[in-house]
């Protein structure tokens, strides 16, 4: 085998490593879903979760893979037929850009669709990932979300 032909081998294996699977989280990927949610919880931009809220927000959550590892993590949270919420959306640092956010938002919204859930909303530090997503500030009748913290967010 030729340099050439090895450098297109290793290539080849790269882009297979690469390919994202989508699927339904179980409660298995605990310990997986906290390590993709780590780095954010450590930059304040999830909160921490215990492993039973983990483990019940596999209920509704989706795991991206990419060579066989957790890559990524989102789920829906239903509080009523009328109101969910997209919770514990995070993507590991170096398979960000490539759309996997956005395919998990979307599972979660088909998610509370197929549950015949009304309307879904979604906390995030990125308004403009969120609005690509399909998400605005004000729903079509001028709704909005306000919030009254009670308390300062802290690391745990």
């Amino acid at each position: 085998m030729t340099q050439e032909d090895a450098a297109m081998a290793n290539r080849a294996a790269s882009s297979a490593d690469d390919t994202i699977t989508y699927r339904q989280a179980t409660p298995e990927d605990a310990d997986a879903i906290h390590a993709i949610l780590r780095p954010y919880v450590m930059n304040r931009k999830l909160f921490a979760r215990t492993e039973a809220e983990v483990i019940e927000l596999t209920r509704h959550g989706f795991i991206a893979e990419a060579g066989g590892r957790a890559v990524g993590f989102a789920a829906v949270e239903v509080y009523s037929r009328k109101l969910a919420e997209v919770q514990s959306l995070a993507v590991s640092a170096d398979y960000q850009g490539r759309g996997i956010g956005q395919e998990l938002v979307g599972r979660c919204v088909q998610r509370a669709k197929e549950l015949g859930v009304v309307e879904v909303m979604a906390i995030s530090s990125s308004e403009d990932f969120l609005k690509r997503c399909g998400f605005d500030y004000a729903l079509p009748d001028q709704k909005r979300a306000l919030f009254y913290q009670l308390q300062p967010r802290s690391l745990d």
